[in-house]
């Protein structure tokens, strides 16, 4: 007996209304990526792993999907070998390839390999799907396409607030009010980790601190000293775990802390000049906030950060993220590459507007009218008519079989087209309206207007 067809955990199927509610979305981040000047780039499924594997961490390094050499990948190896190896030693002499985790370290190697056709700076957008061996769960899969705008070649931080201003004008377009724009820059966690005594310990230090919306501050203090932060060191940033107010409130409480630091100080007039001048520019919708929690636990980021919370009725995780990565380019040989760039959480961002009913109707919207079948003479009239119908950008089909009249009006009401065709007689048409049950005789081009 066949077994159930299933799917991998983590990825899904999606129907013809999903589908189109995605393309929607991508449809108006598209239109708006555009609108800023970015240009679009493909990359592929797949790179080789040396490309992407220590570029996000020890955690990131572990949700990487890798995949195995073809033929027999166990043929490099001894059998004696096999033994002692451990899955460290192993894994890249059976796999060479791994499917790509983000878009970014993709573009950066894009980038470095395409340098002399590029003209620098570049504006580039990429709407691709990304996979990681994550665990699944509500608004985090295993496949799922990420929406990327990137600036490389320009240090100018009035890309920052172009950036800020692009979300806003995204989210706006969908109708979400109340979409929090988290920023902060990872020159000041590297200032407070140097104030405390912790510069040795950045990484684990910014990774924990990220994690304070979720385990709180007591679990933060736990795994900073599971890490070997000291005690001193951990009550010497204690103001963090309620750091309140304006952002320039903020800014203020964290010139005090970080007089002593001058890598601390840069980061403060770098979120100063964001700040000021998104401010003054004004966002439609969203609304800006200094976030010092927010670490994001990519080693990669160098400046700011972003990171988009969903509107607060909706428990979701972020929407959107990104950051400065001064650095990322020198990693495949281009050295002094600035770049900074975003990222659209489709999937989440498909899940917010579902909950809030945030769909405008006519996007999924399919086939507005049916031709009834009534045999091949009728049908090549109806197909004449159809094509005519296509031409004004109607959407219009006609039933393929022969079928009983009955079968065939039950197929519109189950697929929701609204009209049926019943027939064509002397350039008239006979058209039925199927939720109102109204009917009327129309000329080709009365049922254009009507339609």
């Amino acid at each position: 007996m066949a077994s159930k067809p299933s799917i991998p955990k983590g990825t899904r199927d999606f129907s013809p209304s999903e589908v189109s509610k995605r393309n929607y979305i991508i449809s108006v981040i598209r239109n708006h990526f555009e609108n800023f000047g970015y240009q679009p780039i493909e990359t592929p499924s797949f790179e080789n792993s040396d490309t992407l594997m220590g570029k996000y961490g020890e955690e990131g390094d572990r949700l990487i999907f890798k995949i195995l050499n073809s033929g027999d990948y166990l043929d490099k190896v001894a059998a004696d070998e096999l033994q002692n190896i451990n899955f460290k030693q192993l894994t890249p002499r059976i796999s060479e390839k791994a499917l790509r985790y983000d878009l970014t370290v993709p573009f950066a190697r894009y980038v470095v390999q395409h340098q002399s056709e590029i003209e620098f700076p570049f504006k580039r957008y990429q709407i691709q799907p990304v996979w990681r061996a994550d665990r699944p769960q509500k608004g985090r899969f295993r496949e799922f396409y990420q929406c990327d705008a990137d600036v490389v070649g320009s240090t100018s931080l009035w890309q920052e607030v172009e950036l800020v201003q692009l979300y806003d004008a995204v989210f706006s377009d969908l109708g979400l009010n109340g979409v929090t724009i988290k920023i902060n820059n990872r020159k000041i966690l590297s200032g407070i980790a140097e104030v405390i005594g912790a510069s040795d310990k950045l990484i684990d230090f910014t990774v924990a601190l990220d994690k304070l919306d979720k385990i709180g501050e007591e679990g933060v203090k736990k795994e900073m000293l599971e890490k070997g932060i000291s005690e001193q060191a951990i009550q010497k940033v204690q103001p963090l775990f309620n750091f309140t107010g304006t952002i320039l409130e903020k800014i203020t409480k964290l010139s005090d802390l970080l007089s002593t630091s001058d890598e601390g100080k840069k980061g403060i007039e770098e979120l100063q000049f964001i700040c000021e001048n998104v401010s003054k520019l004004g966002l439609q919708k969203a609304i800006l906030d200094l976030d010092v929690t927010l670490a994001r636990g990519l080693n990669y980021y160098t400046g700011a950060i972003f990171e988009v919370a969903a509107p607060k009725e909706v428990a979701m995780g972020s929407i959107g993220g990104g950051g400065r990565y001064d650095d990322l380019t020198g990693i495949f040989g281009l050295k002094n590459m600035s770049g900074v760039g975003i990222s659209f959480g489709l999937d989440r961002i498909y899940l917010v507007l579902e909950e809030l009913n945030l769909f405008p109707k006519t996007v999924t919207s399919g086939t507005k009218v049916m031709f009834l079948n009534f045999g091949d003479a009728p049908a090549f009239e109806a197909m004449q008519a159809i094509q005519k119908l296509r031409a004004q950008n109607i959407k219009a089909e006609l039933y393929p079989d022969n079928a009983k009249i009955d079968k065939q009006f039950k197929h519109a009401e189950k697929r929701g087209i609204p009209f049926v065709v019943k027939e064509i007689e002397a350039e008239n048409y006979t058209l039925k309206n199927i939720v109102s049950g109204e009917q009327v005789q129309v000329t080709l081009s009365e049922l254009v207007n009507k339609l």
